[in-house]
């Protein structure tokens, strides 16, 4: 799943290190200040006019710092701009912000690494296009890949079958949590033209084998080792997991993301057609 600020909690990692600041320097004044948006987010106050007050603060702060050219200052700037463009998802006041991180700060690491947050960004726009073209109607686009056996796979393969295309892995708490259910459904519908294509992001094959082996994960799962990077994960734009597309017997997408008992009424219903 994703975290509540995956990319500004990366920044506060990368460039606020470990040890003590001085009381009301740069650093320390911003630690505050993300503490407090924190805060207020796990409360559910996410709008700007939520955090008008601390998107002052940020101001102030530059303000107090200005002609400082430093990594704690820069920050600073940084941390404005995560605000805009990660929680509140407005890039048209993020992205300025970013572009002018690089000109008034050049020589500091938050500077440096504005292309990589660009970069992943775009990914994200990606990720974002993809998934809208996999609408609820749309035909799922297949793949020809090998199963965890060496067996070829693909959806044509289960043509005229109600399939479960399944992106998990076996590190993804969300991911086991829904498992049962997963199971409950196979089990129940299997013999009746209910087929499970599994899609796993982890990295390590031993542990996916004797997990799978355990569970009793009968259905075929494609792994390629490359965990987030695996080739079908950005083929199909997932960027949190898990994430699951119920497909009818010509590969039309039916249902997606489905949770608890909606799995097995939707297979059900699929299955009646």
């Amino acid at each position: 799943m994703k975290t509540l600020l995956p990319i500004t909690a990366l920044a506060l990692s990368l460039f606020l290190p470990a040890g003590l600041a001085h009381a009301g320097d740069a650093k320390e004044e911003l630690k505050e200040l993300v503490t407090s948006i924190q805060t207020k987010l796990k409360a559910g106050k996410n709008t700007e006019k939520d955090l008008a007050e601390n998107f002052a603060q940020f101001d102030k702060l530059l303000a107090a710092h200005k002609g400082e050219k430093t990594d704690d200052v820069a920050q600073i700037l940084l941390m404005k701009a995560m605000l805009y463009i990660q929680v509140l998802d407005d890039e048209a006041k993020g992205l300025p912000l970013l572009t002018q991180l690089k000109k008034d700060f050049p020589d500091t690491k938050p500077a440096l690494a504005v292309d990589k947050i660009l970069e992943s960004f775009e990914k994200q726009r990606a990720s974002k296009e993809v998934q809208r073209k996999l609408a609820v109607g749309a035909k799922f686009p297949d793949f020809d890949e090998k199963d965890l056996a060496g067996k070829p796979l693909s959806i044509a393969r289960f043509k005229g079958k109600v399939v479960l295309v399944d992106f998990w892995a076996t590190w993804c708490g969300p991911c086991i949590g829904e498992l049962p259910n997963v199971l409950k459904a196979y089990e129940k519908y299997h013999g009746k033209g209910f087929e499970i294509v599994g899609i796993s992001l982890d990295s390590d094959r031993a542990k996916l084998d004797k997990f799978i082996a355990e569970r009793k994960m009968t259905w075929p799962q494609y792994f390629d080792g490359q965990g987030w990077q695996t080739k079908l994960a950005g083929v199909y734009g997932v960027n949190s997991i898990p994430a699951t597309y119920l497909l009818d017997g010509e590969g039309k997408i039916i249902a997606k993301n489905l949770r608890g008992e909606a799995l097995e009424e939707a297979v059900a219903k699929a299955l009646k057609k």
